[in-house]
Parts: structure tokens; C-alpha cells; sequence
């Protein structure tokens, strides 16, 4: 029901244009004058907004929510995950445990929209500007690198650079995965969601989110420790893995 979608985006909204101001007083000054609580407060509030959103589309708008896998929130830790809507942002927050994911972000989400654009600040994303000249994509790949190396705390990256138009798993853009995976060694976390790609902005909420069955499920936890290596053969391996996955996920839905 297209009621229930409009109801339901309304609600969410509301809710991140209500945390936004306590974002930027109460969760910030908290960080500032406690330092050593910046982690367990930014994860606890992270946490909250991500089950907030995904529980008022489930409850208000009919939003088959999927089962959340548990990610390690350590340092060392990088997840690898498609990409086919805004709900992916809320998926990936609420599975990291005990610590929140900084997130590899486009730098139109840097700028204007409330809340979002505090937290990429707030909880130090990395930015990346497709349309920026030689010199910019320098500064964001050295920022990238930086983050790498000194986070502790997971890093989350969509390889395929942007949302899918037909849910399959895109060509994936190596730069930035390149760049991660010569800083330093990790723990790769590949995940793999589906069924999210027919609605994958917020205007397509409003056709109905009751068609939605979403799943999301870890396609594998792969060891990279050799930083000076060619990672052409991990990357593939990685690609490898979500098509398998996501070939599997849709063979047993339609079982």
C-alpha cells in the first residue's frame, strides 16, 4: 500500500530531523569531554538510529526486515559489501557489535542532509568525489590511506561504487580497495544483501515497502596479511564470493 510507504517515510523523517540537534549538542559535547567513551557512545548511538529507521519501515510501512549477521567491531576489521539501496547504510550499522563502522562515503552526503551529513563529521568518514580533478582524488585517496591505517575501528566500503539498477553484483571500481588493502593487514568481512534494489532511493518507499524480502547474510570472513602483494587475485575472489552468494540467496527464495 502506497499509504503505508508514505506513512512510514514521513516517520523516518521525523526521526532524523529530531536526532539531528541532539547529534550535534548532546552526542558531540559527550565525545568532546570524554574522550576515551568515543567509541561505546558514538556505537550505543549509531545503533539506536539504525534500528529506529529499520524498525519504523517495518512496523509503519511494512518492511520485511532481514536477519542482522554479527560483525566484530575491531580494529583490523573491513567489510565488503553490494550495494542496492539507502537501507544498506542502516544494515551494515546495526550488525558491527560493540563498535560503530566508519563508512567510505560519497562527499554529496558531506554537505546538506540533516543528520547524515553531521555523522560523515561526527564519525570520521572517508569522502570521495567522483567528479573532482587529479589533485582532489589525490587528497581523497591520501585520506582514505590515513583512515586505513590508523582506524580502530571497522571500515566499510561498497566496491561497486554506487547502488545496482538490477540487483546483481556491479563491476566492481579498485582503487579505493586497492589503497585498503596495501595499508594494512585485515579481516574481510564479505556481505552480501538482497531483494532491496527495486526501492533503492526514498521516493520508492512510496510504492510500497510490503514488497520488499530483503536478506543479508556473510558471504565470508577472508585473512588478508600480505600488504605488499598484487591483490588482483583477492579482489576477484571477493566478486567471486557475493555472485556466488547472491546467486544462492535468490535460488532459495524462489525455492
Amino acid at each position: 500500500m502506497k499509504l503505508r510507504g508514505y506513512v512510514a517515510l514521513l516517520l523516518v523523517c521525523l526521526a532524523l530531523l529530531g536526532a539531528d540537534p541532539v547529534q550535534r549538542t548532546v552526542v558531540s559535547l559527550w565525545v568532546r569531554l570524554k574522550p576515551s567513551r568515543r567509541i561505546p557512545v558514538l556505537a550505543r548511538w549509531q545503533h539506536m538510529l539504525a534500528h529506529t529507521v529499520l524498525g519504523l519501515l517495518g512496523r509503519a510501512g511494512g518492511l520485511s526486515v532481514p536477519a542482522i549477521p554479527s560483525i566484530p567491531g575491531s580494529a583490523g576489521t573491513l567489510v565488503l559489501m553490494n550495494h542496492q539501496s539507502l537501507l544498506d547504510i542502516p544494515l551494515v550499522c546495526a550488525s558491527v557489535d560493540g563498535s560503530y563502522p566508519r563508512i567510505v562515503t560519497r562527499k554529496r552526503y558531506f554537505r546538506w542532509i540533516p543528520l547524515i551529513s553531521h555523522m560523515v563529521r561526527l564519525y570520521q568518514y572517508p569522502v570521495v568525489d567522483p567528479r573532482a580533478n587529479s589533485a582532489g582524488t589525490r587528497r581523497n585517496l591520501d585520506a582514505i590511506a590515513h583512515a586505513a591505517r590508523t582506524s580502530d575501528v571497522p571500515l566499510v566500503l561498497f566496491p561497486e561504487g554506487t547502488r545496482t539498477k538490477d540487483g546483481d553484483i556491479g563491476r566492481f571500481r579498485t582503487s579505493g580497495l586497492r589503497l585498503l588493502l596495501a595499508s594494512r593487514p585485515w579481516k574481510v568481512y564479505v556481505v552480501v544483501t538482497d531483494g532491496f534494489w527495486q526501492r533503492a532511493k526514498f521516493k520508492d518507499f512510496l510504492a510500497g515497502l510490503t514488497d520488499i524480502r530483503g536478506r543479508m547474510e556473510v558471504a565470508g570472513v577472508l585473512e588478508w596479511s600480505d600488504v605488499e602483494s598484487d591483490p588482483t587475485d583477492f579482489i576477484q575472489e571477493v566478486r567471486r564470493r557475493m555472485v556466488d552468494s547472491l546467486a544462492q540467496m535468490r535460488a532459495t527464495a524462489a525455492a
